[in-house]
């Protein structure tokens, strides 16, 4: 017989106390303010990471509202399921998990303002980015769009996790056989392509998680590169240290983290394709989207612009995390995530 768990312990193994989960909501999507959202989070202090976005399914918004669905002292209760419905169900959220001290939740729900974003104060996520009011969705008869919600205390983080990420979800982060690194180029930033690229390694069911924008310093190319660099002979018509400062020093990536089974990484090198995009396959990343080519490049004696990089293999992954995450976020290596369901079979 099944037992059910006490209401609220869907997962256990992580302090609740300290995380809480960050919905960006489907209006938030559409405008494009989810890097604005998050940024304004990340900027308060609190530590943005697993990243994840997704199609919200009915459930996960019935129970995400439970509270005002199960209120029979709502006088539109026979209409919220529909405005939820109508609201969430097929449509684009982002969700991720936001770490600080005990009472982060109390502090992200001040940061993110008033539900109605016309009565929300100046400096709140709300009152700078909405454009919405609950007296207009009263008017039109659906919900009020108001960009973002954060986890209420502990015990609606806990239940929130699950509902947006799934019970008892382990990513196994420590496990370099099962991680890789993502690196979107500086060509992938400068050409708005970031987003596209992320999200072609979520369709093959990869994990996209803890996106980091970097602004980079030389010493992170050259450790990248440094293949190239002790192979230099192989170029003796390029400086390859000038051409790697000219291409990465100075210049915006995007890097995150990518989970999977073991064998990811050779997976990865064929999802992204040929490093000359015009040897790349369609339905690769680079033969989809790049457009650059080794002929040029040597013809301008430069790096070729291929968008994206992965990790070779689970010893280049540990050294890519070190060159691009640092020593310091090595804590994104201890799962930010429950390690196992409280619930049981008896």
């Amino acid at each position: 017989m099944s037992r059910k768990p006490p209401s609220g312990a869907v997962v256990e193994g992580i302090d609740f106390d300290r995380w809480a989960v960050v919905l960006c909501k489907p209006d938030a999507a559409e405008r494009g303010l989810v890097d604005a959202v998050l940024e304004q989070i990340a900027a308060a202090g609190v530590t943005i990471t697993s990243r994840r976005e997704l199609t919200a399914q009915a459930w996960q918004a019935h129970v995400a509202y439970r509270d005002l669905l199960a209120d029979t002292g709502r006088r539109d209760l026979r209409d919220l399921p529909s405005f939820i419905d109508a609201a969430y169900v097929g449509q684009k959220v982002t969700v991720a998990l936001a770490h600080g001290e005990p009472g982060v939740h109390a502090r992200l729900r001040q940061l993110i303002g008033h539900t109605d974003p016309s009565r929300a104060v100046a400096g709140t996520i709300r009152g700078d980015l909405g454009e919405d009011s609950l007296a207009v969705a009263a008017s039109e008869h659906r919900l009020v769009r108001n960009l973002v919600h954060t986890s209420d205390d502990p015990a609606a983080a806990r239940r929130e996790y699950a509902t947006w990420y799934g019970p008892g979800i382990r990513l196994q982060v420590a496990d370099f056989d099962r991680c890789s690194v993502i690196l979107c180029k500086p060509d992938a930033a400068q050409r708005g392509l970031v987003d596209a690229v992320l999200q072609r390694f979520a369709a093959a069911g990869v994990t996209v998680a803890n996106r980091l924008d970097v602004t980079v310093q030389p010493w992170q190319a050259h450790v990248h590169y440094w293949d190239l660099l002790v192979d230099a002979d192989w170029f003796p018509d390029r400086d390859i240290p000038a051409c790697l400062d000219d291409a990465y020093a100075g210049k915006t990536v995007t890097v995150a983290l990518a989970y999977g089974e073991p064998g990811i990484h050779t997976r990865l090198r064929h999802l992204i394709g040929h490093f000359d995009p015009t040897r790349a396959a369609a339905g690769t990343i680079r033969g989809d989207l790049g457009h650059d080519s080794l002929e040029r490049a040597l013809a301008e004696k430069r790096l070729v612009r291929n968008l994206v990089h992965t990790s070779d293999d689970p010893d280049a992954a540990r050294r890519d995390f070190g060159t691009w995450f640092g020593a310091g976020c090595r804590e994104l290596l201890a799962a930010p995530v429950p390690l196992q369901s409280t619930s049981t079979d008896a």
